[in-house]
């Protein structure tokens, strides 16, 4: 019983200084957090959507007080964010134009042609890996929600033609759905941006018409109708649209034979 009783006191004392050790420790290693990271923190939506550029609100709150990340940057919280951490940081913070998603494809289920039956995983990133999941056109939306599945604001929905739908005024321009489209179709732009160009294939017209009615055949047309100089140019096949200089244009929208720019 004395041999029992002493091991016991023994493992206890011994215990006993590991944690007098381990509390020593933790007092003198500790690293002081600056209180600005939670007063910064608690001005963020706190959704962890990654769309700073960090894996999380609190990382994000970390880096704005270290100052290697913008005041700005939380696209969810926008500007009322913006203004209460430069509040907290004691300094201003300019208004940036807001930001939506764009789906840059009009080839819904009606519209383009199958080049077969695909049956596997119903995911965009897998079916791009099996035939192009089935669609002859190699460029379009395939319609199997992958940014509908990423988005933490219910702000994506795919229509009844197999086409993602976004809503502007839920976008929080986060680009989580922009990483998860695996053939680049989504694309953030400045909400004043009105008209586009819904159609990223590169093929020459003769081939775009097998596979899709509404795709661009890169006729000029709307270069040649732009209503300003260098709004629009054509690239490859494809048209582009200098925001900055072009604005909506009816004329070009109506010019355009396939409909492939559209003025939203």
């Amino acid at each position: 019983m004395g041999v029992l009783f002493g091991s016991i006191l023994s493992l206890g004392g011994l215990c006993l200084a590991l944690a007098v050790l381990l509390a020593l420790a933790n007092k003198r290693l500790a690293v002081e957090e600056d209180p600005r990271v939670e007063k910064v923190f608690a001005a963020l939506p706190g959704v962890n959507c990654g769309g700073c550029g960090f894996p999380g609100c609190h990382a994000f709150a970390e880096h704005i007080v270290a100052g290697d990340a913008p005041l700005n940057g939380c696209a969810p919280g926008g500007h009322a964010a913006a203004e209460q951490i430069a509040a907290v940081m004691g300094v201003t913070v300019e208004k940036k134009e807001r930001r939506v998603a764009v789906v840059l494809c009009n080839g819904g289920l009606k519209e383009t042609a199958q080049s077969a039956t695909y049956y596997g995983v119903q995911g965009c990133r897998a079916a791009t890996l099996v035939a192009g999941g089935g669609k002859q056109c190699q460029y379009g939306c395939l319609g199997f929600g992958d940014c509908v599945t990423v988005c933490a604001f219910d702000a994506i929905v795919i229509n009844d033609n197999g086409l993602p739908v976004v809503d502007r005024v839920k976008c929080t321009a986060c680009g989580k759905c922009v990483d998860a489209c695996p053939r680049k179709l989504i694309e953030l732009h400045a909400e004043s941006h009105r008209m586009f160009v819904f159609c990223k294939s590169q093929d020459k017209g003769a081939m775009v018409k097998k596979a899709c009615s509404v795709g661009c055949i890169g006729c000029g047309l709307c270069a040649k109708n732009s209503p300003v100089e260098h709004g629009i140019v054509m690239g490859g096949n494809l048209p582009i649209i200098n925001h900055d200089l072009c604005p909506p244009s009816e004329t070009v929208a109506q010019k355009c034979p396939t409909k492939t720019i559209r003025i939203i």
